[in-house]
C-alpha cells in the first residue's frame, strides 16, 4: 500500500529556502495548483507531473 502524500524537498522560487511540497503519487497524469510558501508566504505555481510510480514537481513564481 503507497503513502497518501510523499513528501519532496524543493527550493522556493521567491525566498530560495529549501521546503517540502507534499505530493499525492497517485492523480492525474499532470495537475497544477497554486500553493504558498511555509517560510515567505509567496504563492508558488506548483506543477506535478506522474508516470507509473513516479512524480515531479516543479515550483514557479506566480508573477512569472
Amino acid at each position: 500500500m503507497q503513502p497518501f502524500a510523499e513528501a519532496t524537498t524543493q527550493q522556493c522560487p521567491y525566498c530560495g529556502e529549501q521546503v517540502e511540497v507534499d505530493v499525492d503519487p497517485i492523480g492525474a497524469s499532470m495537475e497544477r495548483y497554486i500553493e504558498d510558501c511555509p517560510v515567505c508566504c509567496r504563492p508558488w505555481n506548483v506543477q506535478v507531473s506522474r508516470e507509473d510510480e513516479a512524480f515531479s514537481v516543479l515550483l514557479g513564481r506566480e508573477d512569472d
